[in-house]
Parts: structure tokens; C-alpha cells; sequence
């Protein structure tokens, strides 16, 4: 997968999402989960659980060995298949932000009809809620995101801004110029691309938990670049999380509530439509 990995292909669609081109006079722009725990085997472990994919063979302890005879690469492949074929999950994680040099962390769930709702914010500068269902586009801004992305502007059009939008929703059309960029990335289809193309040298590594469930951890590297990988070993072989330790994508993603409905509903209240006031 190397430079094609999912890993690499979320970390860029998420880096990517320019939530700044969905303030009123800008220019289109151009939380951590916990690390996972190993799994603690005793004489009294009991083996996972078989699926169509996680197949394993009996050990003489009588313990399941998770995807008995595939390499890293044959599971790496398996994971991909499954979580590209998944029509919603949850993405929660932490990126570097290019523009800003800081750090970007999301909280998304989305699904491949493009509905999406969650949270985006960039290191200690704020937050923004983001709801996106049928062809439009919510969004409500904190103060100190909006002051953050407003540097450099005069004093009084901030103020004014903060006062506009600070802590109230607002809605734009998802096709609009302005909201386009955001838009795609609560596309499923479009986050992860062409992940699904395979040829993964991943080696395996050991078994582990993530979030409580049973998982075996994959490592594929590229020179210094390497992606960790933890595959689900109960049930569907998705996509648990991804450790990226790369010059370019850096970051960890993890990937939960897989085929849940997306909570994408227009918010109760007043909506100031930006469209509107443009």
C-alpha cells in the first residue's frame, strides 16, 4: 500500500477539510484516542471468536491463532476490503494541520450517502460542530476558533464576526464554492479512496486490544515511514486504528461504529443561513 495506505489517504482527506472557506468573507481555504492496550493471555485464555474472515487454528494450548496461515499482507488486504465496504463508520483522531503548523483533531462519523455530523478543531485554538445532511452544510464555530482562524484581521471586523457566529449554528448549501472542500470529506467514499487497491507488505506482529477489542497488529514500512495497523479478529476484519510515524502524515486514527447510522439531523433552533447573509 506504502504511500497509498489508508492511513496516508485519511490523514490527507482530513488535513484537507478547509473549514475556514465556511466563514462569511473568506477565501476558500486551499481528540487523541487512547493508545491500545495488549491483550493479557493466562492458561485460562479463551480462543476469539471464528467469523468468515478470522478463521484461526487451535493452538496446543487451545488458544485460536487469529488468521492462521495469511501473511500481514493477505490480512492487510482483508481490512481494507471490509472497512472500504462499510456504508458508515466513526473516525476520531489527531493530524498535523499544514497551514497552521499545529495539530488538527476530528471526531467524524460519516457514511457514503456524504451525511456526516461531529467536531474539528485544531490544538488548543477552538472547535467547530459540523452537520452535514442531504445538500447542506451546519456548522457552529466556538469563540476561540473563530478568533483563531481571524489573525491578522482588524480588531473590530473579528469582533464583529465573534459576534455573528460565535456558539450559534449556520448553514450554507454543501454545493456551494465555499463549502465544497468540507463537503467531500463527509464522503466515506471519498475519505478513503482508493485504499481498497491492496498489495500490502505488512508483517504480522502481535495480538492486542483496542478499545476492548481483540485485535492483531500489522506494521508496514516504507524507508523510515511505517504504519501501524490493528485488525479486528471477532466478527469483520475491520480497520481498529492506524499509527502513522511518517515525515509527511503523521498521526493516529481510530475507527469505530461501523454500519451505525450517522446522527445527521438539522439542528433544533435558529440557523443563520450564511448563503443568505452573503
Amino acid at each position: 500500500m506504502r504511500r497509498t495506505a489508508l492511513a496516508a489517504l485519511c490523514l490527507a482527506a482530513v488535513a484537507g477539510a478547509g473549514l475556514t472557506g465556511c466563514l462569511p468573507g473568506e477565501d476558500k481555504a486551499s481528540k487523541s484516542s487512547q493508545q491500545p492496550e495488549e491483550a493479557k493471555h493466562t492458561k485460562d485464555s479463551k480462543g476469539t471468536k471464528d467469523s468468515k474472515d478470522s478463521k484461526g487454528t487451535t493452538d496446543a494450548k487451545g488458544k485460536k491463532e487469529p488468521f492462521a496461515g495469511l501473511t500481514g499482507g493477505e490480512i492487510t488486504d482483508r481490512a481494507l476490503r471490509a472497512t472500504t465496504g462499510a456504508s458508515s463508520l466513526r473516525m476520531k483522531g489527531d493530524v498535523p494541520d499544514e497551514e497552521s503548523g499545529g495539530t488538527l483533531h476530528f471526531d467524524m462519523a460519516l457514511n457514503k450517502q456524504g451525511d456526516c455530523a461531529g467536531t474539528l478543531g485544531t490544538g488548543d485554538e477552538g472547535e467547530a460542530e459540523l452537520i452535514k445532511t442531504g445538500d447542506t452544510l451546519y456548522l457552529k464555530y466556538d469563540e476561540a476558533f473563530l478568533r483563531a482562524q481571524s489573525k491578522g484581521e482588524p480588531k473590530a471586523d473579528v469582533d464583529a464576526t465573534v459576534a455573528l457566529l460565535a456558539g450559534k449554528w449556520t448553514s450554507m448549501s454543501a454545493t456551494g464554492a465555499d463549502a465544497e472542500e468540507i463537503a467531500s470529506f463527509c464522503d466515506l467514499d471519498q475519505v478513503l479512496g482508493d485504499a481498497e487497491d491492496g498489495g500490502s507488505d505488512a508483517t504480522r506482529g502481535r495480538t492486542a486490544s483496542v478499545d476492548g477489542t481483540p485485535a492483531i497488529v500489522l506494521t508496514e514500512r516504507d524507508g523510515k515511514d511505517s504504519h501501524t495497523f490493528y485488525v479486528a479478529t471477532e466478527g469483520e476484519p475491520y480497520l481498529l486504528r492506524i499509527d502513522s510515524r511518517s515525515a509527511t502524515d503523521p498521526g493516529s486514527i481510530t475507527f469505530t461504529d461501523y454500519e451505525k447510522p450517522v446522527p445527521a439531523q438539522k439542528p433544533e433552533g435558529e440557523v443563520l443561513d450564511l448563503d443568505a447573509l452573503s
